[in-house]
C-alpha cells in the first residue's frame, strides 16, 4: 500500500474516526485505526464495537486534488501514535507506504517515521445495515434536535435505557425525547420523505453516540441518510458512515408526564430570564442541585431568589411580557432551567405551571417543536 495525500485532509479524517476508538477496548485490534486504500480514495475506520466511524477521502473532489498517488492495500496503525505523528509533520503532503512485513514508513519534508502495523484481515467487518427503514434529514436540523435533547440523558448507569435518546416517528414527524427522570427534553421535526409505517416501537440511541456524531457533522443543509435495524442505527453522508448500537430495554412512557392543563402561564424574554436565573444560581452552589425559587408578584413581576445560610441570599425581580393565572411559589434546579433556556432559539418563551409540586413545561412562544419539562424540588 502507498498513498501520497494532503496532510490537513488526512488530519480531519483521523479526528473523525478516533472519536470511536477507546484505549480500554477488550478487543486489542480495535485499539488501532484501519486505513484502506483503493483507486477511488482512502477510507479510515475507527471502532469500539459500540460505535464505528468510517471517513472517506476521495482522490479528487470539486477540482481539488487530495491524493497525488495511491496504490491499493490496507493496514492497521496504532491509534495512539499515528494521529500525533501526522499532526506534527512539517510538510503539507504526507507519503505513507506499507511493505509486505506490515512495516509502515511515513515521510513528510525531512521527517521520516517507521511504525509497526497490524494485519487488516484481523479487523472486524463493518456492518452495513440491511433495512427498509431509511429516511433523510438536513444535517443542521438533525444537529439541532441532538442539541435540544441529548443534554437531558441520564449520566447514571443504574437505568441504562435513560442514557439514550428515544427516537420515534408518527404523524409524519420524527420525535427525539430524553429524560433522566428529573427533567425531560423533546424535539419534533416534520419529515420530508414520509415513512409509510415505522416498524419499531422504540429506537433508543446512546447519548454518547449522538454527542460524537454532532461533533463530526458540519453545519450544513446537506442531507444525511438514517438507516435503522433492530439493534443498530447508521448515519451516512457522502464521506462519512457512522454506525451505533441501540440500547436494549423499555424506554418509559414519557407522554403521560406532560401536563395537559396549566394554572399559571408566563411569557418571558428568553435572554433576560436566562441571565436572571444564572445570577440567582450564584449563591445556590452549596445546596442540592443549585435550587432557586420563583415567585409571581403583581403587575407581571417575577422574583427569583436563592438562599445559602452560610453564604447569603440573592433576590431579583424581572418584568415578564405576560402573566396569567394563579399566584405561584415554586423551587427548582437552576442548572436544569439554564440548560433548558440555553437551547431555546426564540426570543420569547412560554412557561406553563400546574402548581408548586407539579412538573412545569418550557417551550418557545412561536412554535411547539421544542418542549422542556422540569420537576420542581420540595423545599422546607
Amino acid at each position: 500500500m502507498k498513498v501520497v495525500i494532503n496532510r490537513n485532509k488526512l488530519i480531519e479524517s483521523i479526528q473523525h474516526v478516533t472519536k470511536a476508538i477507546s484505549s480500554k477496548t477488550t478487543i486489542p485490534i480495535l485499539a488501532g485505526l484501519k486505513i484502506r486504500a483503493t483507486y477511488n480514495g482512502l477510507t479510515l475506520t475507527g471502532s469500539d464495537s459500540d460505535i464505528t466511524i468510517e471517513s472517506f477521502i476521495p482522490v479528487e473532489e470539486e477540482g481539488i486534488q487530495f491524493i497525488d498517488e495511491i496504490e491499493q492495500g490496507e493496514i492497521i496503525v496504532h491509534a495512539r501514535y499515528f494521529p500525533d505523528i501526522i499532526k506534527k509533520l512539517p510538510s503539507e503532503t504526507v507519503e505513507i507506504e506499507v511493505d509486505e512485513q506490515l512495516q509502515i514508513t511515513i515521510q513528510s519534508g525531512h521527517a521520516e517515521f517507521h511504525l509497526n502495523g497490524q494485519d487488516a484481515e484481523e479487523y472486524p467487518q463493518v456492518a452495513q445495515i440491511q433495512t427498509e427503514t431509511n429516511f433523510e434529514l438536513p444535517i443542521n436540523l438533525l444537529k439541532n434536535m441532538i442539541k435540544q435533547t441529548v443534554f437531558a440523558v441520564s449520566t447514571s448507569e443504574t437505568r441504562p435505557i435513560l442514557t439514550g435518546v428515544n427516537l420515534t416517528v408518527e404523524n409524519e414527524q420524527i420525535h427525539f425525547v430524553a429524560t433522566d427522570s428529573h427533567r425531560l427534553a423533546a424535539s419534533n421535526l416534520p419529515l420530508e420523505n414520509i415513512i409509510d409505517e415505522f416498524p419499531f416501537d422504540q429506537v433508543v440511541i446512546p447519548g454518547k453516540s449522538l454527542n460524537e456524531l454532532s461533533k463530526i457533522l458540519d453545519d450544513t443543509d446537506d442531507k444525511i441518510q438514517i438507516s435503522i435495524s433492530e439493534n443498530q442505527i447508521a448515519f451516512q453522508t457522502n464521506h462519512l458512515y457512522f454506525l451505533s448500537r441501540l440500547l436494549d430495554g423499555k424506554y418509559p412512557e414519557t407522554s403521560r408526564l406532560i401536563p395537559d392543563e396549566s394554572k399559571t402561564v408566563i411569557h418571558a424574554d428568553t435572554k433576560t430570564l436566562l441571565q436572571a436565573v444564572d445570577r440567582a444560581s450564584l449563591l445556590a452552589k452549596d445546596n442540592h442541585n443549585n435550587v432557586i425559587r420563583l415567585q409571581t408578584k403583581d403587575q407581571q413581576i417575577v422574583e427569583l431568589s436563592s438562599n445559602s445560610p452560610e453564604i447569603g441570599k440573592v433576590e431579583e425581580e424581572i418584568t415578564v411580557a405576560k402573566m396569567d393565572g394563579e399566584e405561584l411559589k415554586i423551587s427548582f434546579s437552576s442548572k436544569y432551567m439554564i440548560d433548558a433556556l440555553k437551547i431555546m432559539e426564540t426570543d420569547q418563551v412560554k412557561i406553563e405551571f400546574t402548581g408548586a409540586m407539579r412538573p412545569f413545561i418550557i417551550k418557545p412562544l412561536e412554535h411547539d417543536q421544542i418542549l422542556q419539562l422540569i420537576l420542581p424540588v420540595r423545599t422546607f
